[in-house]
């Protein structure tokens, strides 16, 4: 087939997804029924899986390219020019009208984790013309999708698929039809994510990857946070481990792993190296607060 798109629409990585304002909120604990917990002032930044990712990928190196689509408010045109900032591409970032963007509400605690609770958009989430348009337009030699999406636009990207690197990640929307993990080159997934998908409770992270393959996807990665990950592979599995830091945030370390790793495998680089760097990229994401830039307080 004669390709007739222009070199320069051409990208290393493009993220399929969801692109919302974080609120994030440190508190020294979780608020218990009845009663109130005081935290920090609340601030406002960029966010969501699939933004995450892109700009990670784009500060990593790689030419970034973002399929979102957002709210013609203050939110969504705060998020684009973090984005710009960042050096993502934004042609397939899509404002609409009279449409409010999507939020997730962060509680970060004094461990570091963080509790996220995302108010959708319905209006914002992406459509098969959506899919269609921006995959027609752009050349990727990997797509990064988020499968909880809903199924219409995950499954016609699967279904008619381009680029030579398809990676998928969270749990399935229930209404997706399995057999489609199969047309995945690599399923990326946390140990909770995993356990949810297998409907069982996950020891270790390798035994989860042979379990997840067997569904269907040629390369499966099981992130462990402080233990770093498990892979398995056509050629054979293993582990890498992560280093030992102190943590301020988990917030978005998953995504720093993604986008990282994303960017060296459209690159052909060798996916135990790949892994490595991308390891330490969620590694250096939880040793400063936010996921992937400094938040400024909301107004």
């Amino acid at each position: 087939m004669i390709d007739n798109r222009d070199p320069g629409d051409s990208v290393d990585v493009a993220f399929v997804g969801r692109a919302n304002i974080d609120l994030t909120i440190h508190v020294p604990h979780r608020a218990r029924a009845g009663r109130t917990a005081i935290g920090s002032p609340l601030t406002a930044s960029a966010g969501g899986k699939s933004l995450n990712q892109a700009i990670t990928a784009a500060r990593h190196g790689g030419h970034a390219a973002l399929i979102a689509n957002l709210g013609a408010d203050t939110w969504g045109h705060h998020i684009t020019a973090a984005l710009a900032e960042a050096g993502v591409d934004t042609r397939h970032v899509r404002l609409i009208p009279d449409t409010t963007s999507g939020a997730a509400i962060i509680e970060v605690t004094p461990d570091g984790a963080s509790y996220i609770t995302l108010a959708l958009s319905p209006a914002t989430e992406l459509t098969p013309g959506d899919i269609h348009h921006a995959t027609t337009n752009l050349a990727a030699q990997a797509v990064v999708v988020q499968l909880d999406l809903p199924p219409e636009p995950v499954t016609t990207l699967l279904s008619h698929r381009r680029a030579p690197i398809v990676i998928g990640n969270l749990v399935p929307h229930p209404s997706l039809d399995p057999d489609l993990l199969a047309k995945l080159d690599i399923l990326v997934v946390n140990q909770h994510e995993a356990a949810a998908i297998l409907h069982t409770t996950v020891g270790d992270p390798l035994d989860a990857a042979a379990a997840l393959q067997r569904l269907g996807p040629q390369t499966v990665v099981v992130t462990a946070g402080p233990n770093g990950a498990a892979y398995t592979h056509p050629n054979g599995s293993g582990t890498v481990p992560a280093p030992t830091v102190p943590v301020i945030d988990t917030t978005g370390a998953g995504d720093a792993f993604l986008g990282c790793l994303a960017v060296d495998l459209a690159r052909h680089i060798p996916l135990p190296d790949a892994l490595t760097t991308a390891v330490h990229a969620g590694s250096q994401t939880v040793q400063h607060s936010g996921a992937h830039t400094a938040t400024r307080q909301a107004t």
